[in-house]
């Protein structure tokens, strides 16, 4: 459990050596995304969008929006259920799925809400697929506004880090113009996780994950 908890050998943040940021959005695409595109655009700014099957089969005109502006497709899973309400044939369902099983370079899963079971990763590894994950959440989710969340979430990026914010929440594209704002004037660029590179998760980062997970 303190092993996949600490995210131990999934992908994570970069180097810290290039004045760069991954930018990522889950659970899209939604009636929100023409609205992040376009503050994307506006900044020219491109990230990586985890989409989940149902929400591509909802909203196919904004699924190929996000390509046509030249922003990466990942998988976020078949079903947005953490790994362990999941039997081990479904989770190999969840695992392999892909929106884009044949696109270029290494095929991403990112598990809904980075949750594993004791299956997760031999599974993605029998998929063929690399465990994402990330550093720095915008808290989009909560009732916070969106100035408010930008600020607390440009105080904890760092160069490297990987931002995990959503598609789909009403504040998320106002939040994610003050982050570009920000992240501009601090000489940060932000970029599709694989242009970061991310680098995979050792004992020092997933001892501070752990912290940073428990000492909430």
């Amino acid at each position: 459990m303190w092993g996949r908890a600490a995210g131990w050998g999934a992908l994570g943040p970069g180097d810290g050596q290039h004045p760069r940021v991954a930018l990522t959005f889950d659970d899209g695409p939604s009636l929100q995304t023409p609205a992040l595109l376009a503050v994307l655009a506006r900044h020219g700014a491109c990230a990586t969008f985890f989409v989940t099957a149902p929400a591509c089969a909802a909203f196919p005109a904004e699924l190929a929006a996000i390509e046509a502006a030249g922003h990466r497709l990942e998988a976020h899973g078949r079903w947005h259920r953490h790994a362990l309400l999941l039997l081990p044939w479904q989770e190999w369902a969840q695992v392999r799925w892909h929106p884009r099983p044949g696109q270029s370079g290494p095929l991403l899963y990112r598990p809904p809400y980075g949750g594993h079971s004791p299956w997760t990763r031999l599974l993605a590894r029998a998929a063929g697929r690399q465990v994402a994950l990330w550093d720095v959440e915008g808290r989009d989710w909560t009732a916070a506004d969106p100035g408010t969340l930008a600020q607390q979430t440009l105080a904890r990026v760092r160069p490297g880090s990987v931002l995990l914010l959503h598609d789909g929440p009403a504040v998320t594209p106002a939040l994610l113009d003050g982050l570009l704002a920000g992240l501009r004037e601090r000489g940060l660029s932000a970029v599709p996780l694989h242009a970061l590179p991310p680098r995979r998760i050792g004992w020092w980062a997933g001892w501070r994950r752990l912290q940073t997970s428990y000492g909430r």
